[in-house]
């Protein structure tokens, strides 16, 4: 009898980081206020709680499979999360977000909402993205009560991703949005990487070499937030697609996606 063997998918992209490369446009402005830098560098914590850690969007699976087994693995797995999938989307999201609460936009903010809730390609990152959302706005509310951000929320109960929550938030208290996108992004990368350090695993040298690298991806990411276009936006990672699609029914699980 004919056997037959499924194929898994497998994550082959290259990740060519050089040392050349310039970044000019990623800076604190002058327009930054202390107060506003403060907050800024607040949410973007680890001590946050927004439950970040609980997440490897699919990596776990990655790992499981033998798709991520080394260093340059997990770089090019977050590198490819960044250029063509969730980390592509959500700046776009978040930049459409922070301007249009800026500009008093409510029906333009609202669309940007119900848009970032239906663009997820599997359950688990759909969780990833409300949940996080969910928790961040309460705690935001809570030490930074801002009336126009409440009341986004009120039309929006569970359901905003954390990208367009952190983009509505850093607008209603006056971070700029190059900052706000180039620092999400980061904490996007960061946390990737903490989980993979922690699955494969690497040594915490080794997360810290990851994250250097990572350093040109997430600048070019932010930069592409920024000129981003809603109507034409789209993710193109069906592999790590795939790998969460698998860690729903993983059998043993250390993350929530």
């Amino acid at each position: 009898m004919a056997s037959r063997t499924t194929a898994r998918p497998s994550i082959t992209t290259t990740t060519t980081i050089t040392a050349t490369t310039t970044i000019t446009t990623i800076t604190t402005t002058a327009t930054t206020t202390t107060e506003a830098l403060y907050r800024l560098l607040t949410w973007l914590s680890p001590a946050y709680p927004v439950g970040a850690y609980t997440y490897s969007h699919g990596l776990e699976a990655a790992v499981e499979e033998g798709a991520v087994t080394r260093r340059d693995d997990l770089v090019a797995y977050v590198a490819t999360a960044l250029r063509d999938g969730a980390g592509r989307v959500d700046g776009a999201l978040l930049a459409a977000a922070h301007r249009a609460l800026a500009a008093g936009k409510a029906r333009a903010l609202d669309a940007v909402a119900e848009l970032g809730a239906a663009w997820r390609g599997t359950p688990e990152t759909a969780l990833e993205a409300e949940a996080q959302g969910t928790a961040f706005l309460n705690v935001t509310l809570a030490a930074w009560p801002e009336p126009r951000l409440a009341a986004f929320v009120a039309r929006h109960p569970r359901r905003i991703p954390h990208a367009v929550a952190f983009g509505a938030a850093a607008a209603a208290h006056g971070v700029p949005l190059r900052d706000a996108a180039f620092g999400y992004l980061s904490a996007f990368a960061a946390n990737l990487v903490s989980a993979g350090v922690r699955l494969v695993p690497l040594g915490q040298t080794d997360g810290q070499v990851a994250t250097a690298a990572l350093l040109p991806v997430v600048a070019a990411a932010a930069e592409a937030a920024l000129t981003a276009d809603l109507d034409r936006i789209g993710t193109a990672s069906p592999a790590l697609d795939l790998f969460s699609i698998r860690h729903e029914t993983q059998y043993t699980r250390l993350f929530r996606s």
